[in-house]
């Protein structure tokens, strides 16, 4: 499950005379990968079962999107990966800006 969230940040520049703004977006990508649920934790043990990748059960928006299909436990025993980056609506560009996501 792959999750993005597009957020934007306008910076003013007021030491120059011409009253441009720069807008610079951040994207971030957030992926559960694999399940880190410690299933011999009763015991005093430690056993993973082997899920390599969250996948939802249910539709986005449901309390089954953050059921595990694979392996049946919540999103939140997975490892949670972000990738950040960094892009910028140069002042030259058209007035509205524009992101590619893919």
């Amino acid at each position: 499950m792959r999750k993005i969230e597009l957020v934007e940040k306008e910076d003013d520049d007021s030491t120059s005379s011409e009253s441009s703004t720069n807008s610079a977006f951040t994207i971030r990508r957030v992926r559960y990968k694999e399940c880190q649920k410690n299933h011999a934790a009763s015991v005093g043990g430690y056993a993973v079962d082997g899920c390599r990748e969250f996948m939802p059960s249910g539709e986005e928006g449901t309390s089954s999107a953050f059921i595990c299909a694979a392996c049946g436990c919540h999103r939140n025993f997975h490892r949670r990966e972000v990738e950040t980056e960094v892009a910028s609506d140069s002042p030259s560009s058209s007035s509205s800006p524009s992101c590619e996501l893919f």
